[in-house]
């Protein structure tokens, strides 16, 4: 008996500490909102690629892996899906680690899917990541400030149960809402205007990142038990950072499935 307590404590602590992502309602919105503004060109694509998946399901592939036992998924892919920005630092001042973070693995598999000596299941995989990395990097804490493993440190109470700060940003806001992905979907993408989706339009994961460390940086709790006011004041963030991702996959997929370079990724 103790010694299956000390196990689960054990896996539990090192749970505590892994940088997951939107929980997987978060991600599948991001992906489906992403498909309302791909262009024709790009879907088609798409569909050649992950034949009857659709972005929704794609988008949470990264995590789900995690559990693969290879060394690829339970330790090369780890860092991919954050980055570090120290307070008062870009990006650019940051150099990535050697292990690399979400902009060099977007970077390198941004080529590996328009490289047209890479295999199909090569070019799946990088498609997948690539909605996943996007997605992640529209969550505050996965721009981490370097110091608190993006939040996971950050021990609270939200709504009286154990969780963390990290933990509350991937799933305990979206979940909470009690809200299917499609109707997060449906809210969230006839809220957006055609104006935003113009001006949302940026494919610089550089901006994305800078946007969510600026906002990361307000989202730091005053105490250590969080609920009604910290959901009120915080789920609007919540929400247009979901739509804006989805409209940045959506242009970034647009962008690399463009015609010139269609043929070299199919």
């Amino acid at each position: 008996m103790k010694l299956n307590k000390l196990i689960m404590g054990v896996v539990a602590a090192a749970m505590s500490f892994q940088a997951l992502s939107w929980g997987q309602t978060g991600h599948r919105v991001t992906g489906a909102i992403a498909e309302q503004y791909l262009t024709p060109e790009a879907q088609r694509a798409i569909d050649q690629l992950l034949f009857n998946e659709d972005l929704a399901e794609a988008s949470t592939y990264a995590d789900e892996m995690k559990s693969h036992p290879s060394e690829f998924w339970k330790k090369t892919a780890n860092p991919w899906h954050y980055v570090n920005v120290f307070d008062g630092k870009t990006y650019s001042e940051v150099a990535p680690p050697p292990e690399g973070n979400a902009v060099t693995a977007l970077e390198m598999f941004s080529k590996q899917l328009t490289d047209k000596q890479s295999s199909l299941e090569e070019k799946q995989l990088a498609l997948r990541f690539i909605v996943h990395i996007i997605g992640d990097l529209h969550q505050p804490f996965h721009a981490g400030n370097g110091t608190d493993k993006g939040g996971n440190d950050v021990k609270l109470k939200f709504f009286w149960e154990d969780s963390n700060l990290h933990r509350v940003w991937d799933s305990g806001l979206i979940d909470r809402q009690k809200l299917s992905y499609t109707e997060w979907t449906n809210r969230l993408s006839s809220k957006i205007s055609i104006q935003q989706a113009k001006e949302w339009v940026e494919i610089d994961p550089k901006v994305w990142i800078a946007e969510s460390a600026k906002v990361r940086a307000g989202l730091y709790p005053a105490k250590d038990e969080v609920s009604w006011d910290y959901q009120y004041q915080t789920i609007p963030i919540v929400k247009r950072r979901l739509q804006m991702g989805g409209v940045r996959i959506a242009a970034y997929l647009n962008a690399l499935f463009h015609s010139r370079l269609l043929k070299c990724v199919i």
